[in-house]
């Protein structure tokens, strides 16, 4: 997929692009079969949360060893659609992921993200450069009433705001303050809601300023999360780095796989 000089302009000004039908059913399908497995391994790759221990976060499905290996992501995380987009946008072919995760906020149970930039935490890493994006796939529907997403158009100009660290919900999170949330309103607007239909994809920038709230329904909702970093700018070491599935140290550049490599991989013999 290429994006044209327009997209890249609006990427550039706003943080984030949305694409409303960017897999197609049977692949939202394939990662969907892949999530519902996954989430019953016992793994610490595998979060829970609530009275059920409902999985939230669902770590490293992306390579092709491990207890969470999944060759759906595998692919899904290598397609001209998505590798390419993001080496466009990073301006970059050389290509790793920091990691990947599902989300799943549950039904009623499921807790908040407060508001944050994902490199405030990402630079503590090690990561010297916020040359570093998010591509967020749709498994459900997003809505404002299940906890959909809400950025501030814009925020990732400001570069990287200190954080304080949030220990108020099931995976706790470097978090903005009040204070500063209060701030970047004023200056950027009023929050927006992004939503749509299973298999939309937004790409947003490490530094855009984002959170989601309670999933007031009565269904779960679930996304994939793909966070792409350029091999030049992997960590640097630090004392008491974080488990490999959420700071990877595979640095290999991605290669592109076929386009219809999820339907490939979800048809191969388990």
């Amino acid at each position: 997929m290429q994006l044209t000089p327009d997209q890249i302009a609006q990427y550039d000004r706003d943080g984030y692009l949305h694409f409303p039908e960017f897999f197609s059913k049977e692949e939202v399908e394939a990662m969907r079969r892949e999530v519902s497995r996954v989430s019953r391994i016992e793994s610490e790759m595998v979060v829970r949360e609530g009275s059920q221990e409902i999985p939230k976060i669902m770590f490293r499905m992306h390579e092709s060893d491990g207890e969470t290996a999944s060759p759906v992501f595998h692919a899904a995380v290598r397609l001209p659609r998505t590798l390419g987009m993001a080496q466009q946008l990073l301006r970059d072919k050389d290509l790793y992921l920091h990691h990947t995760k599902v989300n799943i906020k549950a039904a009623i149970e499921g807790s908040i993200w407060p508001w944050h930039q994902d490199y405030g935490s990402w630079h503590l890493d090690g990561i010297e450069r916020p040359t570093m994006l998010t591509m967020m796939v749709g498994l459900d529907a997003s809505r404002e009433v299940n906890g959909c997403l809400y950025f501030i158009p814009g925020t990732h100009v400001i570069g990287r705001v200190d954080p304080y660290f949030d220990t108020s919900t099931a995976y706790k999170v470097w978090s903005l303050t009040p204070a500063d949330m209060k701030r970047i309103i004023t200056e950027y607007g009023e929050p927006v809601a992004i939503t749509g239909k299973p298999g939309s994809l937004t790409v947003f920038d490490c530094n855009l300023v984002h959170a989601s709230g309670h999933n007031l329904s009565s269904h779960d909702r679930w996304q994939a999360y793909f966070c792409y970093n350029t091999v030049a700018n992997r960590p640097r070491d630090v004392e008491k780095p974080r488990p490999d599935y959420v700071r990877s140290r595979n640095w290999k550049p991605l290669e592109t796989v076929a386009d219809n490599a999820i339907t490939q991989a979800a048809m191969a013999p388990a």
